[in-house]
């Protein structure tokens, strides 16, 4: 590019005696003063989101404080795990709503590196979490989680995150009946919200003998064309829900449709392999509940598969996660006890790609919070040995749920994004 010089260092007179670094200076002078703060602005630009929070702190932001990257449209679940300098949205002192089992700095976890990664996709910025914005865009509404405890690992994180704006009341006895213990109900007055968790491992109907009896190896029996009551009654009226679950459909299993048995899983000795049928049905009757649930008009998130990272074992046998560190995409090939992720998550994509499409049609929206690939780079995220068994002082190496705080607060930074697209 031609660089113009300025009408002011231009001279009409012969430069035949005149040195030429007298010219030659005050044209350096100006490059300098006026394109390398430019410069400088445009790389600090990219690097202040993953520096510090104290830089860009977005708790007490205004809704346009990050519009420009919120609203960037790009696939956020491919990208890297980079090193963060803002330190943890909340800790112990400032969210109460962690329990114990994922509580790990609590539990004696001696190593924090675990919470000093941030994810970064390729294509875009992701926005830090901002409670206000969150709160202010969820007012008047309601939002459920439906699944497992992972499903309720994440709902922890966005208590926790939104504590640093509001603090919600448990209004559980006033929506949950008697047998419904696993359900948990939240209020937030100030912005009239509701926030709930709908227990529902397996999102299909099943015999429920799991509440009193988690014996691993007792089969459970799975109605796959009959959607699990016990949510589906709830959430007509919600304007958000949100299924998360998998991890209850590596046990032994039966499997009926009209009735009759069409399959099991792990019910014979030498079955070792997941059949993956109940899995794949299982999502396909709740998404379809959910389109032709009569009154049903909110935004259906669907939380692709949260991967473990058992380690020379299972959690039965001496399985265990001690890794400190992200894997990087380079040592991403390590990961090979995925229990069939690829698998996993191409059911889930397949299924809700069919349930957008025909919800579509109806005026319903979808999204597909895709953590999988993202999360299972993070093995250094589990509780591993620093948890508990709640109620108990038994220790077990969990490397199924996630650390509090830690990489599953990513998970509600994807929500929050993808509810402002």
């Amino acid at each position: 590019m031609k660089f113009e010089v300025p009408e002011i260092f231009k001279c009409n007179y012969t430069t035949r005696n005149i040195p030429k670094g007298v010219f030659l200076l005050p044209l350096t002078l100006l490059i300098i003063v006026v394109l390398f703060p430019l410069i400088r602005n445009l790389n600090l630009s990219s690097y202040k989101i993953y520096s510090s929070r104290s830089e860009t702190n977005t708790t007490n932001a205004t809704p346009t404080t990050t519009t420009a990257a919120a609203t960037t449209r790009c696939n956020i679940s491919i990208g890297d795990w980079k090193p963060y300098l803002g330190g943890p949205y909340y800790n112990n002192e400032t969210c109460h709503f962690m329990n114990d089992k994922q509580n790990c700095l609590k539990q004696g976890r001696p190593d924090s590196d675990f919470i000093k990664f941030r994810w970064k996709p390729d294509e875009c910025e992701l926005p830090l979490f901002d409670a206000t914005l969150f709160l202010k865009l969820v007012r008047g509404k309601s939002m459920v989680f439906v699944g497992d405890s992972i499903g309720r690992n994440q709902m922890d994180s966005l208590l926790c995150l939104l504590n640093t704006v509001a603090h919600p009341e448990d209004v559980t006895t006033k929506y949950a009946l008697k047998d419904e213990n696993y359900f948990k109900w939240w209020f937030y007055a100030d912005y009239n919200f509701t926030l709930a968790i709908l227990w529902s491992p397996f999102l299909v109907k099943s015999d429920y003998n799991y509440l009193n009896d988690t014996a691993f190896y007792k089969a459970q029996n799975l109605y796959l064309d009959e959607a699990d009551k016990a949510w589906v009654s709830q959430i007509e009226n919600s304007d958000y829900v949100i299924i998360s679950t998998g991890q209850w459909f590596f046990r032994p299993l039966t499997f009926y449709e009209n009735g009759q048995v069409v399959g099991c899983q792990r019910c014979q000795e030498n079955m070792t392999e997941p059949n993956l049928y109940g899995y794949k049905f299982a999502f396909r009757t709740a998404l379809r509940t959910i389109i032709n649930l009569k009154g049903f008009k909110g935004m259906t998130f669907l939380v692709t598969h949260s991967p473990n990272h058992f380690e020379n074992g299972d959690w039965y046998n001496g399985g265990a996660c001690n890794r400190t560190k992200p894997y990087s995409k380079e040592e991403r090939h390590e990961y090979e006890r995925g229990y069939f992720l690829k698998e996993l998550y191409e059911i889930q994509v397949e299924e809700f790609s069919a349930a957008e499409k025909e919800g579509r049609k109806k005026g319903l929206k979808f999204g597909l919070i895709d953590i999988s690939e993202v999360m299972s780079m993070r093995p250094d995220g589990h509780p591993n040995k620093y948890g508990s068994v709640i109620g108990t002082n038994k220790r077990v190496n969990d490397c199924v749920h996630w650390c509090l705080p830690g990489p599953v607060d990513t998970w509600n930074e994807f929500l929050l994004y993808m509810m402002r697209l």
